[in-house]
């Protein structure tokens, strides 16, 4: 008997305690630090439920058992339900100051006609046997022109005909004028960010030529909550803000949004995507984050009825009570997310999408797809990643976004890691209480 490839197993953040995860037996436990030491030494006690619950194995059969949980998980993803990423325009009202997008060719039009009829052309051909739903795009795909409002009337027309829910990410800017709107399609939700309270967010998400946008915003999420919109509010944090998270979130509180079981949040992390920011001093790495947010949380524990972070696994398994199925692929580009653009062009994902020399083929003015690299981007997976392969994170990991590792390798078959043990200790001291097996 050996012990697992798989687990995971560190000190649990200030305490004197451990934990030990398998991803592939699904099997979670706090130990002591004797236990820890035994596991270190090689001379567990308690051997028989080290290998009842997969911690201890025999190799040929962890091995049948992984192949096993691998074939299910791309059994389970072919039923998996594909968003449909479509990009009216890379204009934006706004100036953000961590904006990836600036520097992409953003002429002041919209789709034309054929361009969305061939837009749902391919989707009903290439996606007919798979249940699937369009998210509005950008730059900003709420602009309050007439010409934007038309487009956006009528690509909603064209889903509602299809029984396709929809989705929109927009800046909430317009989201005031675009209510009427909306309640004609089948919303699935409304993504929208504020990055702090009043003045922060306005010096860092500010229209161009400088004009305040955080009131209005905030008018548009009323709005939207009380028209019965789910919103899905999202802060985008580096070091110039994170202070600020705690105010964010006293100020959802008092509005009632969190308690309003149609609002939810995400914290992303502001991070040089396709070129290099100006001030990149303020960015975080992922684990640097983290940690920030898990000091925070322990000075206003009021963060957690506005954002309960995941952790990695440690809020799933809180909130479950058990571990999610192993995780051997990350990257949802070209197996359930794809991208489009106005100019009928195909991409992975909007990582990816509008980025130069990225696009995978086109839907219009002609069906054209580059098929060797499709096939390179559904290949992606931990299997496929050489230095995932021997990785004990891998399930925990799934080898992460694969334009983040092209844009430092050349190459999306080279992982994106995930500092998954350093969140795990985070996680396990911010959810658990310490108990021994």
């Amino acid at each position: 008997m050996e012990l697992s490839a798989h687990n995971i197993i560190s000190g649990i953040k200030d305490s004197e305690e451990y934990f030990i995860i398998n991803l592939l037996s699904q099997e979670a436990d706090i130990i002591s630090r004797e236990v820890y030491e035994q596991i270190r030494s090689g001379s567990i006690a308690e051997k028989d439920e080290f290998i009842r619950k997969g911690y201890l194995v025999e190799p040929s059969e962890e091995r049948a058992r992984y192949h096993k949980k691998y074939l299910e998980f791309i059994d389970n993803r072919e039923n998996d339900e594909v968003q449909l990423f479509f990009v009216p325009t890379y204009q934006c009202n706004f100036n953000c100051a961590y904006c990836y997008q600036d520097e992409y060719e953003q002429p002041v039009k919209i789709p034309e006609k054929k361009v969305i009829s061939a837009f749902f052309r391919y989707i009903d051909k290439q996606f007919k046997d798979q249940n699937r739903y369009i998210t509005l795009f950008g730059g900003e795909p709420l602009l309050n022109t007439e010409l934007y409002r038309s487009f956006v009337q009528d690509f909603i027309l064209e889903a509602n005909g299809r029984n396709l829910d929809m989705a929109f990410v927009t800046n909430g800017y317009y989201l005031e004028e675009y209510i009427d709107i909306l309640r004609s399609a089948s919303v699935r939700e409304i993504q929208v960010t504020l990055d702090g309270v009043g003045e922060l967010h306005d010096r860092r998400r500010h229209l161009k030529g400088g004009g305040k946008s955080f009131e209005k915003i905030v008018t548009g999420i009323d709005l939207a909550l009380e028209a019965g919109f789910p919103i899905n509010l999202r802060m985008v944090i580096d070091k110039e803000n994170i202070m600020g998270l705690p105010k964010l979130a006293d100020f959802a509180i008092q509005k009632g949004w969190t308690a309003n079981p149609l609002f939810k949040t995400q914290l992303g992390r502001n991070y040089e995507l396709h070129h290099c920011q100006t001030n990149a001093g303020r960015l975080y790495t992922r684990i640097g984050l983290y940690e920030d947010i898990y000091r925070l949380i322990g000075k206003h524990p009021e963060i957690m009825e506005f954002y309960r972070p995941s952790f990695s696994v440690a809020k799933f398994l809180f909130d479950e009570g058990r571990l999610p199925d192993p995780l051997f692929d990350s990257c949802p580009g070209t197996k359930t997310e794809w991208a489009f653009d106005y100019t009928g062009r195909i991409y992975a994902c909007t990582a990816t999408v509008g980025k130069p020399g990225e696009e995978l083929g086109t839907f219009y003015p002609e069906q054209n797809l580059n098929e060797s690299r499709i096939e390179e981007w559904e290949s992606r997976d931990v299997l496929a990643i050489p230095e995932c392969k021997t990785c004990n994170l891998q399930l925990a990991c799934g080898g992460g976004c694969a334009s983040v590792a092209a844009n430092r390798t050349g190459s999306i078959l080279k992982p994106d890691c995930r500092p998954i043990r350093e969140l795990l200790e985070l996680g396990i001291a911010t959810y658990f209480q310490k108990e021994k097996i």
